[in-house]
């Protein structure tokens, strides 16, 4: 707990934190109100409906934060009926839900409603998503700080969100041409890095009114006026970008990675699970099939390729049998977990090749989904074949494990550059789905180029645990957030 914490404790700020809908950055929310509320400070989580239902009914998130006194769920309508999340090409349905039933309701609530400044337990802080521009609006309306919370990549937010003005003013955005090799030159610190096709993915589109673009160009225009913003990394991943954009966002809190500062941040403030609880703790809206951590047991050390493609991104069946055969062709155990809806163009297992199946059936597990963690964490996994999430790639870089990266949209382009290019941590894949190359890429990572990779992950590894030590950089950012919660809620007026 933080000095300011410790002499305030008499006083309770009241944070609400307003994650977007999906399972993402719900997962990332969880772990920060979490982290807020050990250290004493009153938190309401607003989730939409369409988000909430499948994460009570999956997890036991309730009966864990039922320990917490200062914490407590809310809940608004989103207009979206679906009982189970949806996938990336189904994204604008649940985001034109929130603007057109959420966005209303929230105003209400937070100008002149139960969480206004008059309300008898007002909000003190907000915590949006950064991509909840509107949020920011409303509270600078309401008179109440806000501070936004990005869980993209913070290379991705730099280069094709806060910049996309820059972008277009130099003309990089739409692009000209076909060439997606072409350097992009407009974007401080990036500059001998990122091409057109490693830029977010709506960077692609020929037609500067795009409804991506415009919510991208509001994204980037409310950042800078929200009092501060939390990102997922630690100082030296990000030092690259980070000194350029606190030129823009001065007042930035780097308190990643964000599920192992969670980790150190429980043990030092252990308290006895309920009986419901048990010892797993789990956000996912999707039932997580643990079948697979006994398969893994079985196998040998560093010998098994992950493969996962998040919980937004698609696939063809085209593509899916490419990836299929060239994994299987790597010789490689592997651990697969096929999202429910995942799969487009109506898959029918009937129609796989049987040495496919038969080969697979022999060294493979298939599994729905799966407690990511704890498989990266796995003595067994030696790869991970990853749609690039900014999630997926911190766990993987704390678990020091390589990547073969096959980004699917918006910052996992971005993501996979960095993980091949400056991080060199593994192979970056997009734009190509042909069973040679991802035969050549698991090999890679697994066999003829380990060297590369696991000493460059080793020194990630290291200093992505000294950053959420005491004195690490990621546990003073996380003191000096609850220290600044805590001066905004008191210099009220």
């Amino acid at each position: 707990m933080s000095k300011m914490a410790q002499n305030h404790n008499s006083i309770q700020p009241h944070v609400l934190i307003f994650p977007i809908p999906f399972q993402g950055p719900v997962n990332c929310a969880l772990k920060l109100a979490e982290l807020l509320c050990l250290s004493g400070i009153h938190v309401t989580f607003l989730n939409t409906e369409h988000i909430h239902r499948p994460l009570i009914r999956h997890t036991n998130v309730l009966s864990r934060f039922n320990r917490y006194p200062n914490f407590r769920f809310e809940t608004l309508p989103d207009g979206v009926e679906h009982e189970k999340p949806v996938s990336g090409d189904r994204f604008m349905e649940v985001i034109d839900g929130v603007h057109a039933v959420t966005i209303p309701l929230f105003r209400e609530m937070m100008v002149s409603g139960r969480m206004s400044r008059n309300s008898e337990r007002p909000v003190t802080v907000m915590i949006p998503d950064g991509f909840f521009s509107f949020a920011v609006d409303i509270a600078i309306e309401a008179s109440i700080p806000v501070i936004c919370f990005e869980t993209i990549s913070p290379c991705c937010l730099w280069t094709s969100y806060l910049n996309l003005p820059t972008l277009i003013e130099a003309g990089d955005v739409p692009f000209k041409g076909d060439d997606l090799d072409q350097f992009i030159t407009s974007v401080p610190g990036t500059e001998h890095v990122i091409r057109r096709r490693d830029l977010a993915s709506f960077c692609r589109s020929h037609d500067l009114s795009n409804p991506s673009i415009n919510r991208s160009l509001k994204e980037a225009h409310s950042i800078p006026r929200a009092q501060g913003l939390i990102l997922n990394t630690f100082e030296e991943l990000d030092g690259l970008i980070l000194p350029h954009m606190r030129k823009l966002c001065p007042n930035i809190y780097t308190i990643g990675p964000l599920h192992t500062l969670h980790k150190a941040q429980l043990m030092a403030n252990p308290s006895p699970p309920s009986e419901e609880e048990g010892t797993t703790f789990s956000n996912s809206v999707w039932k997580e099939d643990r079948t697979c951590m006994s398969w893994l047991d079985e196998q040998e050390p560093k010998t098994v390729i992950f493969i996962s493609i998040g919980s937004l991104a698609t696939m063809t069946v085209e593509q899916l049998l490419e990836i299929w055969y060239g994994v299987v062709n790597s010789e490689k155990p592997f651990l697969w977990v096929r999202r429910p809806g995942s799969i487009t163009g109506g898959y029918d297992e009937s129609r796989v090749p049987s040495e496919l199946l038969a080969r697979t059936k022999e060294i493979g597990c298939i599994v729905e989904w799966a407690p990511q963690e704890d498989v990266l964490a796995h003595q067994a996994i030696g790869g991970f074949l990853t749609h690039s999430g900014w999630n997926s790639t911190m766990e993987s870089i704390a678990a020091c494990i390589p990547m073969v990266c096959w980004p699917y949209f918006v910052d996992q382009l971005v993501n996979s550059r960095f993980v091949g290019e400056v991080w060199k941590m593994g192979v970056d894949m997009k734009d190509t789905c042909d069973r040679l190359i991802v035969e050549k890429a698991v090999r890679d990572i697994m066999d003829s180029k380990p060297n590369v990779f696991t000493q460059s992950l080793n020194n990630w590894e290291i200093l992505a645990k000294e950053s959420i030590t005491k004195t690490g950089s990621s546990s003073i950012s996380l003191n000096r957030l609850i220290d600044d919660i805590l001066s905004m809620s008191f210099t009220q007026p």
